[in-house]
């Protein structure tokens, strides 16, 4: 069985105090203390990003660890990878994290590993890394633009969509456009759970967090709310 979990916003990094996601993600494994590693390159491995990890998932009972790709601890990083309950992506710079993860092959030992029963999880840059598309301020001069990802998951993806003013208008007249492919959007606080490529249901850590498709229909785009099941009622 294969499990993506697409965080908006949220978890261990946006929401300290509150680890609803972060123990969700946990929980699909099935697993009293899964190992969990951490892909950190989006934020050119930050370290004190690595060290809330590690809190963070300590306090859930995982077996955390983190995987450098700038001093790995491994030269087999695929049988190290493939050997996690859980790969979690954090937020950052999604384009310069795709690019790292291609020239290191890690593009196909993830699809090999979510096909082996890993769960993947990840925020921001770690959650539209697994679509075919979405939008992104990777190029550095603050506009939101369309960027090709992997393609585990079918469609477009746009994360923070009530988190950042710009994103909802933008992502609405990229999709009416035909410059992306219909989609989903996540606020932050929210988590898009999808199972073998079907979407099983959408989780929030926040009252209001929610989770919405956008798909065209002739120039214009059509938002529809997804039902969001709000993990602290």
């Amino acid at each position: 069985m294969q499990q993506i979990i697409t965080m908006g916003g949220g978890g261990f990094s946006m929401e300290p105090d509150n680890l609803a996601l972060d123990r969700f993600v946990i929980a699909q494994t099935g697993k009293d203390r899964p190992k969990v590693s951490f892909l950190g390159q989006a934020s050119a491995e930050s370290q004190i990003y690595i060290i809330n990890f590690f809190k963070a998932f300590s306090a859930l009972d995982g077996k955390p660890s983190f995987l450098s790709l700038f001093q790995p601890h491994t030269t087999d990083i695929e049988g190290y990878l493939m050997e996690q309950d859980i790969i979690y992506v954090g937020g950052g710079n999604t384009k310069s994290m795709l690019a790292l993860w291609r020239e290191w092959g890690l593009d196909n030992i993830l699809l090999q590993a979510a096909n082996n029963g890993t769960v993947l999880a990840g925020i921001s840059a770690g959650a539209l890394c697994w679509y075919e598309m979405g939008t992104t301020d990777s190029y550095g001069d603050g506009t939101l633009r369309p960027l090709n990802c992997l393609g585990y998951l079918k469609g477009s993806f746009s994360p923070h969509y009530d988190g950042e003013a710009n994103r909802r208008p933008v992502f609405h007249e990229l999709v009416a456009s035909g410059a992306i492919l219909d989609g989903i959007a996540m606020d932050d606080g929210a988590a898009a759970h999808f199972v073998d490529g079907q979407l099983r249901e959408v989780v929030s850590s926040r009252p209001h967090a929610k989770g919405y498709r956008i798909v065209r229909d002739g120039d214009k785009a059509i938002e529809t709310e997804l039902p969001t099941r709000y993990l602290l009622a």
